[in-house]
Parts: C-alpha cells; sequence; structure tokens
C-alpha cells in the first residue's frame, strides 16, 4: 500500500487489478492488466511503487513482468473531469524471471529495482524504439513486442522476438532488429513475418537500402546480405574516423564519424558511390563538438546535422549542407535580435545565416527527416530545453507535449530556408517518425493505442502509428500523383509568398478539394482576388456572393472574415473581426452563429449602439423556441417589452395580465385598459386609466358613461389639454358656452373659445382670450371690436400684441391715442418701416419729447437729422447714444466719406459739450487722431494721453504729448519724465528735448546745487541740440556756444569742490577766478561760489576775508536766502571773529531749502541723469 499525491492510498493485494481510493473526491477505481499488451490471464499484481517526479506508477506482477502507468497530467481541476482509470495511461512493460515481490523506484528516477525472490534487477529506462520508412512504421510496445503498421495496405501487425532490441529499421519488404551483437531479419509473407536471416555483427547502427543491409566496424561500413553476407566494403582514413551515423533516404546513404567527418554515397547501382567526398565540420562549422546525427534528403544534394556543444549536449543549432554549392545554413532556434548575416572566410565559400522564429526560442531540436520522394522539405521535432522553460509554463504544461512542436520547411537554393508550417504535437501522439507527402507519421502513446483498439473491436491489434495530413492537403484524402504534385509547388510558391505561381500551379487541377485547400489558404493570406477564382471553381455560388456584397466594406480583414465565414472557418473569422476592431459584424457574427452570449457581451463592451437589438433578436431567438420568461428579459433590455410582450402573450391574457400589473409600466397600463375599453369592460378599463395617468381617456369614458361632472372634475384637477378639449365640445355640443369657454381656455385652444365669445357677445372674455391666443387670433378679434367703432382702443393693443404695428398706429393717430402711440414706438426697431419711423419721431418732436424722436430717428437710420435735433434742442450726447449714432464700417447706409464726416460732427458736439472722451473716441473712429488728440489733452487724462500717444505712432502726436506732460509737475514723477524723454526722441523733437534738459539741469542748480547731475542734464542737452535740423543755423551755433560756455564753466567748479579736500589753495583760486568771468551768472550762482569761499574762510578761521565774501554775497542775493549758501552757525561764527555786529536781517532763519532728504526729488535727477 502506498500514498500518492497525500489524497490518493493504493494498493496491490495480489490480486488482477489494482486498487484506489481517492480521498479527496471520496471515489474508488481499479486498473487491470490488458492482454493486448503482452500479459496473461489470471496474472496477479503483486506490489506497486509511485515515482513522483515521473507521475509514474510501476507493479510487479506473478509472472515476472513489470508494468507502468503514467499519471494524467494539467491542472488539478482540469483532472476530476477524468473518471477512475481514465486518469492513469499506460505506458510499457518489461518482462522479466520468476515472481516479483517487491519493487522500488530509485533516487535517479531513471532506476526502478525489482525483486523477484532469485534475485535483485535494476532496470534502467530506455526510450521507445521506433522507424518509419517506405509506408512501414515499427513502434515498440514493451521490450520484446513490436507493433508494425503498413499504411499502403492499411494493416497492423504484432511481432515479437526473442531477443532484446535496440534498433530497428523498417522497409516494404523486411524489417531487421540489431542489438549490438546481433541481427535479426524478418521478411513479410502475407499477413505474417518469416525469419529471412540472422547473424551475429557488433554493429552499433544498421541501415537498409532494397536486400542490402549496411553495418559498421572500425573505419569500414560493410554491405551486407539479409544472412550478414559481406558484398563490399566502403573504407574511410583514419583522419576521416569511424563511421558511426548512417542514414537512407532515397537512393543515398549519408554517413557521419566520431572525427565529425560527412560522406555521401549514392546507392543506385549495383555498387555503393561516393555521391560527396569526405568533408569535416570542423572546417565547414569551426568551434563546433561532434556530430549527433546526419540526414540526407532524397536526390542527394542537401544533408541537415545536428552537432553537440562542448559540454555534450545537443545544439539549438540545425546545420544543413548544400552538396553542389559546398555550403553550409545554420537555423538557430535561440537567434536574438539583430544577429544578421555572417560570411566566414571567402576562401571556404560558405555562408552562414541565422533565421528568425522568436516563438522557437528556447527549444532544441530533438529528431530530424527529410521527405522520401520530395528533395525540397524538411520536417523536425522540437523540445523545450531542460531548465529554460518558467516555472509557470511547466505547470501549465499537458502531457509533456504541449510546448513540443513540429516544424516544417522547404529548402532550396533559391530562397534558402522557408518554414512551411508550425504546430504542437498533439497530445495523443508520442513522437515524429517522419513525413512522406502528403502526411506525417507519428508514434502514439500506448494508451491512445489501447483506446482505439477497444473503439475499433477487442479482436483488433492496436495501431501504435498514425498519420496527419499536411495542412495544404487537407481534405484531399490519397490524392494521385499529378495532384500531390501540384498542391506541393502550391505550398511551397505560398510559403516564399509568390501568389502567382503557387495559383499556376494549381489552375488545371479538377478537384474541388483542392480548390476549398487553396480558398482556405487565402483566408491566410487574405488574397481576396485569387478566392473569388477558387470559389468559381468550387460552384460556391453563395460564397461568391457574399464575396463580392462584402466589398463594400472598407477594412480588408472584414472581407477576408466573410470568407472564411462561407468556408465553415469561424474561429479565424472571429479573430479577423476582433483584428480589425469591427465589432458590429463580430456581434452579428456571434448572433448568426448562435453565440448570444457573446454576442451581449461584444455590444456591451464594444458595440453598444447595437445593444438594444441584439437584446431583442435574441428574445426573439428565445420565443422562436419556446424560453418565453427569458424572453421577456431580454425584451425589456430592448425596451420593446411595451409592443413585443403583449403580443408574444396575447394568447394567454391572464400571463398577460399579471405581467402588466408586476411591471408597473404605464404605457402597459394604457394598452391593457384600452385593451379591456375593446372588451365593453368599463369599469376596469377606467382602473387602468387611472393608473395610466391617461386623463384624456378617463374624461372620454366618463362622457361616453353620461358622468360629465367627473369629467369635468379630473379636467379641472389634472389641466390635460386633450381632456380638457373633448371636455369642451361635450359641453359646446349641450349649449353650455361658459363652461365650453372655460375648458377651450384650459385646452389652450383660444381660436374656439374667441369663435363662441364672437358668437355670444362675451367681449370682456374676447380680449382676454385674444391676448393669450396667438398673433392670428388677436388680429381677428381686434378686427371685430374695430367693426364694432366702441372699443377702439382693444382694437389698437391687440394689432400691437399682433406686431401689425402700421394698422395700430394708424388707429392710434385716427383716434388720438397719443399713451397708445408711446407703447408703439418702444418695440419699433430698425427692421421697421422706415415711413412709419419717421411719422413717430415727428409725432414726438411735435408734442416736445425729443430723446424719444431722437431714438426713432436712429432706428430709422436718419443720422443726419438726429444730429440735427441734438444740436437744435442741445441733447446732452451720452456714450450709448454716440454709440448708436455711428455708423459701422460694414454698413452699406453711408459711403466711407460721408461715415467720417458725421463722426467728426458728433465729435465736435461732443467738443462743445465738454464731453472730450467721446469727442476723442469718435475723432480716432474718424481717422483724425490730431483732434482726436486735442480732445484727449482738454480732458487732462494723463494716462489717456499717454497710451493715445503710444499707439498712435505720429511725430505731431508724440511732440503734443510731450508738450503737455511738461506742463506737468514732472519734477516730482520719473515716469513723467521718461515718457517726456521718450515722446521727444520719437518725435523727433532734439531741440525742445534740449530744452527739456536745460530745464532739468536748472533744477538741479535751483533746488538741489547738484552741478554734476546739472553738469549730465547740459551735455544731453548739447547731443540732442547738435542733432537737430535747425532752422537757422547761426541761431543754432549760438546755442551751441552758450552751452558749451555753461558746460566748461560748470565743469571748473565741480573740479573745485572735488579737489578741495585735497588741494584747498587750487580749489579756491579756481573760485576766485570764476568770479572774474564774464557771463558767470549764466552757468553759476554766485551764492554757490561765494558760499564756498565763506565756508573755506571761515573754516580756516580768517574771518575778515570771509566777511568781505559775505559783504559782497549780501550785496548780490537778498537777505533771506543767505541761509541757502551759508548755514546760521557760520553766519554768526564769521561776524563774531570780524568783530561786527549781526544785523537782525542775518538772523537765522529756518528755511525748508537745502534738504537733501527728499528720495523721490533723488529719483527724479536721477531719471534726468540716465535718459
Amino acid at each position: 500500500m502506498i500514498l500518492v499525491d497525500h489524497s490518493l492510498i493504493v494498493t496491490a493485494l495480489g490480486e488482477t487489478v489494482i486498487r484506489f481510493w481517492d480521498l479527496d473526491q471520496d471515489e474508488n477505481y481499479v486498473l487491470s492488466l490488458d492482454m493486448q499488451f503482452g500479459f496473461e490471464g489470471g496474472e496477479c499484481i503483486n506490489c506497486v511503487s509511485y515515482c513522483s517526479a515521473k507521475g509514474i506508477l510501476a507493479a510487479g506482477t506473478s509472472k515476472g513482468r513489470v508494468a507502468m502507468w503514467k499519471k494524467a497530467a494539467g491542472s488539478h481541476q482540469s483532472t476530476w473531469t477524468l473518471e477512475g482509470k481514465e486518469k492513469w495511461k499506460f505506458q510499457a512493460s518489461t518482462e522479466l524471471e520468476g515472481n516479483v515481490t517487491q519493487i522500488k523506484w530509485g533516487s535517479r528516477k531513471n532506476l526502478l529495482a525489482v525483486n523477484n525472490i532469485s534475485s535483485v534487477v535494476i532496470l534502467s529506462e530506455q526510450a521507445m524504439l521506433a522507424h518509419f520508412h517506405q509506408q512501414v512504421a515499427v513502434v515498440q510496445v514493451s521490450p520484446n513486442l513490436f507493433n508494425v503498421m503498413i499504411f499502403s495496405t492499411g494493416t497492423t501487425h504484432s511481432l515479437r522476438l526473442d531477443m532484446n532490441a535496440s534498433g530497428v529499421f523498417a522497409t516494404q519488404d523486411a524489417i531487421v532488429f540489431w542489438n549490438g551483437k546481433q541481427v535479426a531479419v524478418f521478411e513479410f509473407s502475407g499477413d505474417t513475418f518469416r525469419s529471412a536471416g540472422s547473424f551475429f555483427c557488433d554493429s552499433p547502427v544498421l541501415s537498409v537500402h532494397g536486400e542490402n543491409l549496411y553495418t559498421v566496424e572500425p573505419y569500414r561500413i560493410q554491405v551486407r546480405t539479409w544472412q550478414g553476407t559481406v558484398k563490399q566494403l566502403l573504407v574511410f582514413s583514419e583522419a576521416e574516423g569511424n563511421p558511426c551515423l548512417l542514414d537512407v533516404c532515397g537512393n543515398f546513404l549519408a554517413v557521419g564519424t566520431d572525427l565529425a567527418h560527412l560522406k555521401i554515397f549514392d546507392l543506385s547501382r549495383r555498387e555503393a558511390k561516393v555521391h560527396c567526398d569526405s568533408k569535416s565540420l570542423s572546417k565547414l562549422l569551426p568551434g563546433h563538438g561532434a556530430i549527433l546525427s546526419v540526414k540526407c534528403n532524397a536526390n542527394g544534394s542537401k544533408v541537415s546535422i545536428f552537432v553537440s556543444r562542448a559540454d555534450g549536449s545537443i545544439d539549438s543549432k540545425i546545420c544543413f549542407y548544400d552538396v553542389e554549392m559546398d555550403q553550409v545554413t545554420l537555423f538557430d532556434f535561440k537567434a536574438e535580435q539583430g544577429d544578421g548575416r555572417e560570411n566566414l572566410s571567402a576562401g571556404q565559400g560558405i555562408g552562414k545565416f541565422v533565421v528568425e522564429y522568436p516563438e522557437l526560442h528556447n527549444h532544441i531540436p530533438a529528431c530530424h527527416f527529410w521527405d522520401q520522394s520530395e528533395p525540397r522539405l524538411f520536417v523536425c521535432e522540437v523540445i523545450p530545453e531542460t531548465g529554460l522553460q518558467p516555472p509557470d509554463q511547466k505547470k501549465n504544461q499537458t502531457e509533456g507535449t504541449m510546448d513540443v512542436w513540429i516544424i516544417s520547411f522547404f529548402s532550396t537554393e533559391e530562397h534558402g530556408l522557408l518554414l512551411q508550417d508550425s504546430f504542437p504535437l498533439p497530445s495523443s501522439y508520442q513522437v515524429l517518425l517522419g513525413i512522406e507527402v502528403p502526411h506525417y507519421y507519428f508514434a502514439k502513446k500506448l494508451g491512445e493505442a489501447e483506446k482505439g483498439a477497444s473503439e475499433s473491436g477487442s479482436g483488433t491489434v492496436s495501431q501504435m502509428a498514425a498519420r496527419r495530413p499536411m495542412k495544404d492537403f487537407i481534405g484531399l484524402g490519397d490524392c494521385d500523383k499529378t495532384t500531390q504534385d501540384a498542391m506541393l509547388n502550391f505550398s511551397y510558391y505560398l510559403t516564399a509568398g509568390d501568389m502567382d505561381e503557387a495559383f499556376k500551379s494549381i489552375k488545371l487541377i479538377k478537384s474541388e478539394a483542392v480548390w476549398e485547400n487553396m480558398a482556405r489558404m487565402c483566408v491566410k493570406t487574405q488574397r481576396l482576388d485569387v478566392a473569388k477564382i477558387c470559389l468559381g471553381h468550387m460552384g460556391h455560388a453563395r460564397g461568391a456572393k457574399a464575396l463580392r456584397e462584402a466589398e463594400q466594406e472598407p477594412e480588408q480583414k472584414a472581407r477576408v472574415a466573410v470568407l472564411a465565414i462561407q468556408l465553415g472557418m469561424l474561429e479565424d473569422a472571429e479573430q479577423l473581426y476582433k483584428d480589425c476592431k469591427r465589432y458590429d459584424l463580430l456581434n452579428k457574427f456571434y448572433q448568426a452563429s448562435n453565440q448570444w452570449q457573446k454576442a451581449i457581451e461584444t455590444a456591451e463592451a464594444h458595440d453598444r449602439v447595437h445593444l438594444r437589438t441584439t437584446h431583442y433578436n435574441y428574445a426573439k431567438h428565445l420565443e422562436a423556441t419556446g424560453q418565453q420568461s427569458l424572453a421577456l428579459t431580454h425584451y425589456e433590455k430592448s425596451d420593446t417589452h411595451r409592443f413585443e410582450v403583449p403580443r408574444m402573450l396575447s394568447e394567454d391574457l391572464q400571463a398577460l395580465e399579471n405581467y402588466i400589473n408586476k411591471r408597473k409600466d404605464k404605457s402597459l397600463w394604457k394598452w391593457w385598459a384600452q385593451y379591456l375599453e375593446s372588451q365593453s369592460d368599463m369599469e376596469s378599463a377606467l382602473k387602468y386609466y387611472a393608473l395610466a395617468q391617461d386623463y384624456f381617456s378617463l374624461v372620454r369614458v366618463h362622457c361616453f358613461q353620461g358622468n360629465i361632472e367627473k369629467a369635468a372634475e379630473i379636467a379641472n384637477e389634472t389641466g390635460n389639454g386633450a381632456a380638457s378639449y373633448h371636455l369642451a365640445r361635450q359641453y359646446e355640443s349641450q349649449e353650455d358656452i361658459k363652461q365650453a369657454v372655460h375648458f377651450y381656455s384650459r385646452a389652450q385652444a383660444f381660436n374656439n373659445a374667441i369663435r363662441l365669445c364672437k358668437a355670444n357677445n362675451l367681449n370682456d372674455q374676447l380680449m382676454n382670450l385674444a391676448l393669450l391666443s396667438s398673433p392670428e387670433d388677436m388680429i381677428e378679434a381686434a378686427c371685430y371690436y374695430e367693426e364694432k367703432g366702441d372699443q377702439m382702443d382693444r382694437a389698437v393693443m391687440l394689432y400691437h400684441k399682433a406686431g401689425h404695428f402700421s394698422k395700430a398706429l394708424e388707429l392710434a393717430f385716427t383716434t388720438q391715442q397719443f399713451g397708445a402711440l408711446q407703447l408703439i414706438a418702444e418695440d419699433l426697431d430698425e427692421k421697421s418701416d422706415p415711413a412709419l419711423l419717421a411719422r413717430c419721431s415727428g409725432f414726438f418732436i411735435e408734442h416736445a419729447q425729443y430723446e424719444k424722436a431722437m431714438e426713432l430717428l436712429l432706428t430709422a437710420k436718419k443720422y443726419h437729422e438726429a444730429l440735427r435735433l441734438c444740436l437744435e434742442q442741445n441733447l446732452t450726447i451720452t456714450e450709448e447714444l454716440a454709440e448708436k449714432m455711428t455708423v459701422s464700417k460694414e454698413s452699406q447706409d453711408l459711403s466711407e466719406e460721408s461715415r467720417r464726416e458725421l463722426l467728426e460732427q458728433i465729435a465736435d458736439c461732443c467738443m462743445r459739450q465738454g464731453n472730450y472722451h467721446i469727442a476723442t473716441k469718435k475723432y480716432t473712429q474718424a481717422g483724425n487722431k490730431l483732434k482726436a488728440m486735442r480732445a484727449l489733452l482738454k480732458s487732462g487724462d494723463t494716462e489717456k494721453i499717454i497710451f493715445f500717444a503710444g499707439v498712435s505712432r505720429q511725430r505731431e502726436i508724440y511732440i503734443m504729448a510731450a508738450n503737455y506732460l511738461q506742463s506737468l509737475d514732472w519734477r516730482k514723477d520719473a515716469k513723467i519724465i521718461a515718457n517726456i524723454i521718450s515722446f521727444y526722441t520719437k518725435g523727433g523733437a532734439l531741440d525742445l528735448l534740449a530744452g527739456f534738459y536745460d530745464a532739468c539741469a536748472q533744477v538741479e542748480i535751483d533746488e538741489y546745487q547738484n552741478y554734476e547731475k546739472a553738469h549730465r542734464a547740459l551735455t544731453e542737452a548739447y547731443k540732442c541740440l547738435s542733432k537737430a535740423k535747425a532752422r537757422s543755423p547761426v541761431e543754432q551755433e549760438s546755442k551751441l556756444g552758450h552751452l558749451q560756455s555753461r558746460i566748461s564753466l560748470m565743469k571748473r567748479f565741480i573740479h573745485a569742490q572735488r579737489v578741495y579736500p585735497e588741494d584747498t589753495e587750487e580749489a579756491v583760486r579756481q573760485c576766485e577766478l570764476l568770479l572774474a568771468e564774464q557771463d558767470f551768472d549764466n552757468a553759476i550762482r554766485h551764492g554757490d561760489v561765494l558760499g564756498f569761499l565763506v565756508q573755506h574762510y571761515a573754516q580756516v578761521e580768517e574771518f575778515h576775508t570771509a566777511y568781505r565774501y559775505l559783504e559782497e554775497m549780501q550785496k548780490r542775493i537778498p537777505a533771506l536766502n543767505l541761509s541757502y549758501y551759508v548755514s546760521p552757525q557760520t553766519m554768526e561764527a564769521v561776524h563774531r571773529g570780524a568783530g561786527v555786529p549781526m544785523s537782525r536781517a542775518l538772523a537765522p532763519a529756518h528755511s525748508g531749502h537745502g534738504s537733501m532728504d527728499n528720495r523721490e526729488e533723488e529719483e527724479v535727477a536721477d531719471e534726468v541723469e540716465d535718459p
């Protein structure tokens, strides 16, 4: 007894079965031995052992045999769906002697220890033998039992040996077994096999061609008969090495040696001849290891080779040697992006190409074959390289074949290697055996073979080999040679991408299956032009029509999907619609293929516009299949249940009534009430009309029953228009005019109410109703009042309200209704009749309502008359009025010249009225910027003046703005100073700018005694004046000379001030010299120089000299201003030192002059300094 996976108990109790108890699933089942695999009846199972790493259960029997089963792989959930013994698949059996009493797996996983009482035997795992050649397949079932399948006749045989074979080779005439010691040959004899020869031979490899056997010994290949007689020796040199690999294909024998040499022999004659001389793989492919496998094609032109790596493992590359070109091509399953092409040395003439197929990365080749008759076709089986599979991929792999791929190529000189087909090895197959057009051949797994035998009948022998048609031959069956060659060429050209040549190759074939296959390939290649021809040869009229109708679809894949649907390739069609994102067509496809859930999911996620339609179609489908309850749900989701459900349930009224009561839908209540009314069940109908809030139908039914009071109550409570109208008709028929008018009014059927009022002289109600009604009804009522003649004010009002102004004014003038005239005038606009407007304005002028008259004149676009009225009556022009009087440039009423003239007139009027801003705006609109600037200057708005000057960019305006700014208190505002300088500069008035700089210099002297800044200002004035264009050059020269003189004098005084701390005598001397200069006063004030000297002599205590200069100051400067130049303390000191009493006139007086703390003024000075 053993425990498997913590939940499965397995027992062997010496019975003919193994018993299983599944604790998780709470089930039990048994496995038994099948006599078909060589077991005897009544053979008992004594012991079991399980290898968790391999998932294999081994059992020992009483007859000395060891049986093995493999647990079904896959996710735990997927194996639950299998029942009992289906979870285990028979693998193989091994025969020993005695009675097996104990069995145990070893730690190496490929060793199994068996105790048969007399001895202990260790079994080692060996690969299953299998071979296919010339339509004969041999597959090993157990160590001594082989299954032989002859595909040409469709027969299957079993062959038991008395030796443990290590190799097998099958031909159409015989099957040869060997084990490295002995060779046994069996030939076909009817339905059985008979021994055709047996001999001892220690050759590890063997091949067969016709009646010749090819065995190897050191440096030689022996050509033997079936009985072992050596007929010929094929000798190899020591440099070439010992032959160790043999392969026969067609009439050629490929040989590989242990020193990595390759040689090919032609077997088509009586004796083997060398077809290709020995080639050294180390020279062809430097750096590669030994040859592991070698195969040649049917005409001996190409050889495929597996090589080993340095560590002895198989390389990921397949080498293809071209005999004629003496060139090697590599197909590498691990080729990385960008490997590209790499040429070996030119002397060898070998090209090396790396071909990329990313889906095959991390795979290595396991076996390879050439087609036995088609030299271009090559196939190989690839498996994942150990350790390179991600763990999650290993977990999801089922039966060890999901990641095993079969790949076929076309190998030609013209196109190199072309990938023809690739598909995963089906789970029921064990290994690839070979290829022979039009099929691939595989060895089946033991469990699958057993299943096939049980399905076909217990008396037959299991078929351990199977074949699968190539993708281009699906549906063709066993076609003739011509069709086979044509389809093969078709497949080749299709793989090469040459559709035209592919089409030519099958053009003459009559088989519909071939054309259908071609059409299917057109789905893959998306060649709809070829598909049309294929459908024509197939006689597929419906498909051709559908394809022609699909041409209107803009997406290529959408058109191809239609072809796929017609050919039954529904999965391809589905994918094509998804690829081109045509979810609307995908939705229709799902609906047509009865995949309603997918259709609804697609509509909800991607095709919302057809979601309701999808639900509706599904509901129709469900209704057709009798699933009414589910159909109800989808009718509701499609929002068609208000019509479809009553129709569907029309024969089951009780169910329909229950549904309507359950839904509580007003539309359904109304429909049900109408049905009950048609059945004369008025009380029930009233109930459902009330639920549906259909007040019109309630009033209608109550009126029908004569219950008009109840009907009136409902109409008054709800205010429903239709109900009120119906009730009014009832009252009118009963000549109850008052009630009829009331309910016509509630129904807003005012024309009917007015009709009744006119007929019955209800004048007061008529007026109210007319005002609520349409303009047509108002005019009709106004005509009625006008005809009567006693209520003309009502007629005027109604004409006015109806928009009939001319008639209203005519009546108002006629009847002298001035109040009405004013109301009418308020509603007149530019669309009104100009004559009407002029007449109204004249009326208002007569009655001294000038503002109203002017508005009407402007509305009538009589601008000059309006302006004249404004001037005559001295009406103030507001901004709003000025805008109304302004004609736009796009207007066709006035020419551009007239428009400008009007604008200037408006501006002149505004100037007279003191509206300078409006005047500026109108002058600007008229294009007269100078007048606009003058108006703006009068307004005194400094900011707008600066802005206007900046945007006008006219010389005169710049100068005007600068002159204006100079009239302001610019000394305290640095921005104004900057704008004055900027505007004079832009206006080109450099002489004026020079004058401004001169004024700035004088300010610096008078207010701040800052001669340095004054000097800089005068320098700037000199520069400007020298650049200015003067009218009189003489006058300009005179001004420049005067400026130069002032600058020179000022410069000397500044120099004296600067050198005074270092050279006092020089500074005093310069000042005394300055006092003697002519025109001294024009540049420097006397007080500044004399004050400087007084201050100096007072400091050196020469008080008499200081007093002399002070006296001179008193002569030149008023006594009140002396303190500006000499401090009171200094004056007191001088008088005291000179012994002269100080007069009251010279008493200290505090003055604000001389303060240098005013920072704003300092900034002004800086602005002048740096223009």
